[in-house]
């Protein structure tokens, strides 16, 4: 898993409420799975590195036996931070699925939905500009243009993947402008 993340998992979760080191860990897992695992040696010097930059605070707490643990906190500067990613997405996390998801993951820590808005009208303008992984002339290739059928397959995936996603941008983008609650999704 990225640096950046990581930073954004951590402030993330711990936005969500206090928590120990193996609970914020085995919770990133669980986002990030086995695409981009993360180890104890990345994990522990990002939050001590986040510690630092005053944060997360930790503390300890009784523990189920006689072992005390450590609990991490987001502080308020790390609140602050959270929202900062949250708002101010970087081009990479727009551009990014996997890291797009994670941005989504605690999208809805952001208490403004006008925010919320902005950073899906971002991702939706991303995935409306013309794109392929192959071009030939400089003009994107489309599916249809493309002899080599695993090529083919990658961008005949991408497209309904990306179809779904501009449906759903669209339609939860409507709803956060006027109805102010969420529907039940219709893809169709």
């Amino acid at each position: 898993m990225a640096s950046g993340d990581l930073t954004l998992s951590i402030l993330g979760f711990l936005g969500e409420g206090p928590m120990h080191g193996y609970e914020l860990k085995a919770r990133i897992l669980e986002l990030s799975g086995h695409l981009r695992p993360v180890s104890d040696g990345a994990l522990y010097p990002a939050i001590a590195r986040l510690e630092k930059a005053g944060l997360v605070e930790r503390h300890e707490e009784e523990g189920a036996g006689a072992a005390r643990r450590q609990v991490l906190t987001l502080t308020g500067a790390g609140r602050a931070e959270l929202l900062r990613r949250l708002r101010e997405p970087s081009d990479l996390d727009i551009s990014d699925q996997t890291r797009f998801f994670g941005l989504l993951t605690f999208l809805s820590q952001l208490p403004d939905r006008a925010d919320q808005v902005r950073v899906l009208r971002r991702r939706l303008g991303f995935l409306e500009t013309p794109a392929s992984f192959f071009y030939r002339d400089g003009k994107p290739q489309r599916a249809e243009e493309v002899p080599d059928p695993f090529h083919r397959g990658m961008l005949l995936i991408a497209r309904a993947t990306g179809d779904a996603e501009k449906r759903w941008l669209r339609q939860t983008v409507a709803e956060l402008e006027h109805q102010g609650v969420f529907s039940p999704l219709r893809l169709s």
